[in-house]
């Protein structure tokens, strides 16, 4: 792909990075609201927690995370194909 095409393509990829976050944190909520019957999931500086519940919070948010960039990357790369007919990442 051409340095024009990849140029053109960064802010497209970093808007995707932005919504593919703000997506995957509502995702998010509302597993652990639906999982847990919590309305907030732990963080990692809440000493009430368990060790435990931290960690699965955390390694459900990063599975949610990864997951959806990987569509929205995925979806904004294809997006970008059939406009300019060259694959972003190549």
């Amino acid at each position: 792909m051409s340095k024009t095409a990849k140029a053109v393509y960064r802010p497209i990829g970093l808007i995707g990075s932005l919504v593919a976050s703000s997506i995957a944190a509502t995702l998010f909520q509302v597993v652990w609201k639906k999982v847990t019957r919590r309305d907030d999931a732990p963080t990692a500086m809440q000493s009430e927690y368990r060790l435990r519940e931290i960690l699965l919070a955390s390694a459900v948010r990063g599975a949610i995370v990864a997951v959806v960039k990987a569509l929205v990357s995925r979806g904004g790369a294809r997006g970008f194909t059939k406009l300019t007919g060259a694959w972003p990442g190549d």
